[in-house]
């Protein structure tokens, strides 16, 4: 009697009913809300603006200029802008070295890069996973250091530039993930459950009714069924004997409302980036094109170009030289907006024709003249002479005011 009560007991557990597993929404509101790196990039609104900016950046060259005498020079065939802009002499090309950046600086603890430096000359620029990055801080608040730690091998900051998203200790920085892990949760949630309405082949959850009791070899031939009814097999059929009657159920909120959820989460990701969601579903207008580069890209070139100021510059160089991108050609807008502009600049006199058609990579005419006033003065801002088209007359400035000097002589 006790063999045959615990085999029993035994196959009462076997055919114990377990809940419904595709209500996935609701397990990640009730349970955790956290996903991993790999995760977040199933995302394609989030990836989708990973990439915009990282797509500006790459396209964007990094130049490098120095002040002198209130001017800014370009300083030209620098081995650093060609790390930066080409070859870092790594494994990965520039493009592909500010894409992995970049993508650990927004779901990463930060981007970092190891600098190959041989007494003050530039070798490369490394590119190290932010998972093989370990730091150790000290305890002091005010005076804070830290050192980098790769496979048990210690680095000092300078050796690395960093690029930390909110950080608060320069040494590691705050992901999209940790700071926004609510919202990604259900977007990356949504496409699981997606998924998994797709594998049942789009059949209805439901309830079967019986009008008589149905004996254990039974229940189990049709929980079998079942189960292959549900594993997006087109040749599996279940088939209901007399006394059974399937009732579908209705479709629940998330159900009827999927498209327009989704929408909604990447809007709202978008705005974690400070991106139009336009950008990312190619119907952006240039205006929209142009505050998402302004909001969501420019911030992202003032934090490496004072990651690269800070770690690319020698001590002696800090006070005169300095990096930056040449945005120019991002923000140009289209030809009407652009050449309205230029329009303006020339009419204000703040703009010479020649200095236009090297914006827009066109070979110089040699003019040089800006126009006065009354459409008929030129002045010659090298010679600094004025020419009067009506009345063919060439005069200097400095001749006039000596000539204005001797008038007010006779005066006195």
């Amino acid at each position: 009697m006790g063999w045959f009560n615990r085999k029993k007991e035994s196959r009462a557990d076997e055919t114990t009913v377990t809940p419904p597993a595709d209500d996935v929404l609701l397990k990640a509101l009730l349970g955790s809300t956290t996903i991993t790196k790999e995760q977040a990039l199933n995302i394609p609104a989030l990836k989708s603006c990973i990439n915009f900016v990282a797509d500006a950046v790459s396209m964007l060259p990094i130049k490098l200029y120095k002040q002198e005498n209130g001017k800014a020079i370009e300083v030209k065939d620098d081995i650093r802008t060609k790390l930066l802009n080409d070859d870092t002499g790594d494994t990965l090309d520039a493009v592909q070295f500010w894409r992995a950046l970049l993508s650990d600086y927004f779901l990463g603890k930060g981007g970092y890069a190891y600098i190959g430096k041989e007494k003050n000359q530039y070798r490369g620029l490394y590119y190290v996973d932010e998972t093989n990055i370990s730091i150790i801080k000290n305890v002091d608040p005010i005076f804070k250091d830290y050192d980098i730690l790769v496979n048990g091998k210690t680095y000092k900051p300078y050796d690395f530039i960093k690029l930390l998203r909110n950080t608060k200790d320069g040494a590691q920085g705050i992901s999209i993930i940790e700071e926004n892990s609510l919202i990604l949760s259900v977007a990356y949630n949504s496409l699981v459950y997606e998924e998994n309405l797709v594998k049942k082949g789009g059949n209805k959850k439901g309830f079967l009714k019986s009008q008589r009791k149905l004996g254990e070899v039974a229940i189990e031939a049709l929980k079998t069924a079942w189960r292959n009814l549900y594993s997006n097999n087109s040749e599996n059929v279940v088939v209901l004997n007399d006394g059974l009657e399937f009732q579908e159920a209705s479709n629940t909120s998330v159900e009827m409302q999927l498209n327009e959820n989704k929408e909604t989460n990447s809007a709202e990701i978008c705005k974690l980036f400070n991106i139009p969601v336009n950008i990312i579903k190619g119907t952006a207008s240039s205006k929209e094109y142009t505050n998402g580069f302004k909001m969501g890209v420019m911030p992202v070139l003032i934090v490496i170009q004072c990651a690269l100021n800070r770690e690319l510059l020698l001590e002696k160089e800090k006070s005169s030289f300095y990096f930056a991108f040449d945005t120019k050609e991002m923000l140009k807008g289209d030809i009407k907006e652009r050449f309205e502009a230029y329009k303006t600049g020339i009419e204000a006199n703040f703009l010479q024709i020649d200095e236009v058609r090297f914006m827009e990579d066109l070979p110089a005419l040699g003019l040089k003249w800006i126009k006065l006033g009354l459409d008929s003065v030129l002045y010659d801002v090298e010679t600094k002479t004025i020419y009067t088209p009506n009345t063919n007359q060439t005069s200097s400035i400095d001749n006039l005011k000596g000539g204005e000097n001797d008038a007010n002589r006779n005066k006195e």
